[in-house]
């Protein structure tokens, strides 16, 4: 009996650590309104890709953007990298977002996770929120966001 627990919680282990990382099968949508599986997005690449999930009205997430977007052609020069933005604006907010990139200028990709299935899936509680995934699976994870952020999370990236 005991050989057969032991057997029964050395799978459930490997099972939820094999789990541990991995992507959601969550639909986000592009800026044009065609539905993605965030899965998709980083599942056969050896590129790393940062994800951050942020919003129009998060002082911090814009800030942690507008940064990266100043570093971005020098930090892809040493580390290539790609950026996907996630807008967790909810439907009020969502129509704000295009022309508030366009404004900006950002080079990211741009997607929308209107009611925050994506953000509930991965257990996300505050934006802004940073993710790296490689090879389909998230390898670091930062909240918030404070000035100088930005090379730790360049200096992650060179890590992997």
């Amino acid at each position: 009996m005991k050989k057969i627990y032991c057997l029964t919680l050395c799978i459930c282990a490997a099972y939820f650590m094999s789990a541990q990382g991995a992507l959601p099968d969550v639909k986000i949508k592009s800026l044009k309104g065609e539905e993605v599986l965030f899965s998709s997005l980083g599942a056969k690449s050896d590129t790393a890709i940062i994800v951050s999930l942020w919003a129009t009205w998060c002082v911090p997430c814009i800030l942690e953007l507008e940064t990266i977007k100043e570093l971005y052609d020098e930090k892809q020069k040493e580390v290539p990298f790609k950026l996907i933005a996630i807008s967790i604006d909810d439907s009020r907010t969502a129509q704000r977002v295009k022309p508030f990139v366009i404004g900006k200028g950002w080079p990211f990709d741009i997607y929308l996770d209107i009611n925050s299935d994506l953000k509930r899936a991965l257990n996300i509680n505050d934006v802004p929120h940073i993710l790296i995934i490689k090879n389909g699976k998230i390898v670091y994870q930062h909240n918030g966001y404070v000035a100088g952020n930005e090379e730790e999370l360049f200096q992650k990236l060179k890590e992997l």
